[in-house]
């Protein structure tokens, strides 16, 4: 059961919470760079391995999130950050890079997979030959088939011609049930088809008010979803962790916070921790040995 862990998203100015978060119970790190910042990764990857030193605890994977499709600075940049996190991987001992896909912005989702292969043909062969796994992150980031600026990787439609323009093992998804969610999607029975594409995931929850989008749809002034850390929103957690053990994954479910409507702000890490231990006892609680 603790083939699955239960971690924090940070970014390297926060290396000195570490013992901190670790002390709370974490037990993994997604580590999260941006494309405005310059890093000497060597150094960043030494600081973070030293603060887990003895711990047992790790890092998880590490992420960026530009548009790596795009004809302009922010592209050319993303697409420098992919490779240098891909070749960076092994110094903090993680094998996953994650982030978006992209987009052609302004377009429907299939005009943007030519480019899509054009970019991540070399990456995906980059990271195979580095033994890095590529995980796109599932965000809609505001857009829908018809167009967007961001990301095609948020429909399993988009991720069938993904995985078809690029067939590799090591491409998959950093998976997160709330994204789905907002579009009306059942986590469950998707999680059940694409568990073995998923190399991690993203803890966020959501709530969906059904009264709501009855009465009103998904296009009024009216709310009808709330993005919730895990244990206050509708997932049943306990049916997520019994698929993904089932289908033999082995990765991480790393906690995204700073989205929940009431646990926020002086009550952050308040919300953050509930969800960790949460998450730990969906997966089973303490681990008991056999005396049988």
């Amino acid at each position: 059961m603790h083939k699955i862990k239960i971690g924090a998203m940070m970014d390297p100015s926060q290396i000195d919470r570490i013992p901190k978060l670790i002390d709370l119970g974490f037990e993994t790190f997604s580590v999260m760079f941006f494309i405005d910042k310059e890093y000497d990764m060597p150094k960043v990857a030494h600081e973070l391995l030293q603060a887990l030193e003895g711990t047992g605890c790790g890092v998880s994977n590490l992420c960026m999130y530009g548009n790596a499709l795009k004809d302009d600075e922010n592209g050319q940049k993303s697409r420098e950050y992919w490779n240098m996190l891909i070749n960076s991987a092994h110094l903090f001992n993680t094998d996953i890079v994650a982030g978006f896909a992209g987009r052609v912005a302004g377009c429907p989702v299939p005009e943007s997979i030519p480019k899509y292969k054009e970019v991540f043909g070399p990456l995906a062969a980059n990271a195979q030959e580095k033994g890095i796994r590529i995980a796109f992150e599932n965000c809609e980031m505001g857009g829908n088939w018809k167009t967007g600026d961001w990301n095609i990787a948020f429909s399993p439609r988009a991720w069938d011609m993904m995985f078809e323009a690029l067939p590799g093992d090591n491409i998959g998804l950093q998976w997160e049930p709330c994204h789905q969610m907002v579009q009306l999607i059942d986590p469950i029975i998707q999680l059940r088809k694409w568990a073995k594409k998923i190399f991690c995931l993203h803890g966020k929850d959501a709530n969906i008010a059904w009264d709501v989008v009855k009465e009103y749809g998904t296009r009024s002034e009216v709310p009808y979803v709330w993005h919730r850390t895990p244990g206050f929103g509708d997932i049943n957690w306990t049916e997520v962790l019994t698929i993904l053990m089932l289908s033999g994954f082995e990765g991480t479910i790393d906690i995204e916070g700073h989205h929940d409507p009431i646990y926020r702000q002086e009550l952050e890490l308040t919300g953050q921790v509930h969800a960790l231990n949460y998450l730990k006892q969906c997966r089973g609680g303490a681990f008991v040995p056999n005396i049988m």
